[in-house]
């Protein structure tokens, strides 16, 4: 199922709070904090790309060629889309609340990308 970036942030605090390590620790298969992050980690540079191209996507829209001096053009709509933008959350607070929810899954692969059942 393909979401856009807004139906993932939507409801989404953008602020950023001070977390209970625990809360992270208590998911199955995450013996420490490091595993935690670098789930998170991956997930978060996978959604600021999705953002990433969303973004440019829509402004494709906007882009105009002009052969002779460019002329620099204001569009309302463009402003807007990215107003919006800015203001979504952070992509790492965005998988944050992926984790904590359950919604990321993750498995561990040996070096020839097997892989591994953890105990």
């Amino acid at each position: 199922m393909v979401q856009d970036i807004k139906s993932k942030a939507l409801g989404k605090d953008p602020n950023v709070y001070p977390r209970d390590v625990n809360d992270f620790l208590q998911k199955e298969n995450v013996d420490n904090i490091y595993e935690v992050l670098a789930i998170i980690e991956k997930r978060a540079k996978y959604l600021t790309a999705e953002m990433k191209n969303e973004l440019k996507k829509k402004l494709e829209d906007f882009s105009m060629t002009h052969d002779a001096i460019e002329e620099v053009l204001e569009n309302r709509e463009q402003i807007e889309i990215t107003k919006f933008y800015e203001k979504l959350p952070n992509p790492a607070l965005i998988a944050m609340y992926e984790f904590l929810e359950d919604k990321i899954g993750w498995e561990y692969r040996d070096e020839e990308g097997n892989t591994i059942e953890k105990d």
